[in-house]
């Protein structure tokens, strides 16, 4: 246990530029005392005092803001960034090196029991606000984007978006060594498809007889699109 309490905090420190030291992020980081607290009620759950992991659980989600079920399964090195309203359920079960944002939610969509929660593969980034619900895997070295609702498995080394969540592979997959993925940049599968749309409506339109100079609104190449002042 000691190991895996080491290995948190030095999680913290390589991926929050903003933690100074170890005794920083051992006293001020609520997302490292849920992760830790985790650790002991899913101790107690699984030696038998089931009662007692939930209750320790709930004075731990009270404490932080985290809502992680004692039956949960958790990895070595997962950062839980800004620690606020994040739920991760009774049988989701988390990888090793993965970084989850504010307003995560791990849940189910059934409730006949048995495995009903998401299983998150290794060195798995997931942005705030997303959701990852039902029995679902999300493979190893992927990313989901913030709000993404993710209902459906994700291949390794994928990026998700959009609701429902859109599947985008990787051109060039990440190697297990990479550092974690934290990139800025996600890819706007709704945009593209709109633009190829327009384009091919405009190509189209460009074969009939009687075509006129086209007046649709279409974005620039900058993809701003033009339009008019309005009153609020």
């Amino acid at each position: 246990m000691f190991s895996a309490l080491r290995s948190d905090v030095r999680a913290v420190k390589d991926r929050d530029p903003a933690a100074r030291s170890a005794l920083e992020i051992v006293l001020c980081y609520p997302g490292l005392h849920a992760v830790w607290g985790h650790r002991v009620s899913s101790r107690l759950w699984n030696d038998g005092h089931t009662l007692l992991g939930r209750a320790f659980s709930a004075f731990v989600r009270l404490m932080t803001g985290v809502d992680i079920h004692p039956g949960a399964t958790l990895g070595r090195g997962l950062f839980i960034d800004h620690a606020t309203g994040i739920v991760i359920g009774e049988t989701a079960e988390v990888g090793a090196d993965v970084t989850i944002y504010q307003g995560v939610t791990l849940g189910g969509t059934q409730l006949e029991r048995g495995k009903r929660h998401p299983t998150i593969g290794d060195r798995v980034t997931i942005g705030a606000g997303a959701r990852a619900l039902g029995p679902i895997t999300i493979g190893s070295d992927s990313r989901i984007g913030a709000n993404a609702v993710v209902v459906r498995d994700v291949p390794a080394n994928s990026v998700v978006v959009g609701v429902p969540g859109q599947v985008v592979s990787r051109s060039q997959p990440r190697p297990a060594t990479a550092p974690v993925d934290l990139d800025s940049v996600l890819p706007d599968v709704f945009g593209v498809s709109l633009r190829s749309l327009l384009a091919r409506v405009d190509e189209l339109e460009r074969t009939l007889p009687a075509h006129t100079a086209s007046t649709q609104a279409q974005p620039s190449d900058a993809g701003v699109w033009a339009g008019e002042d309005f009153s609020i």
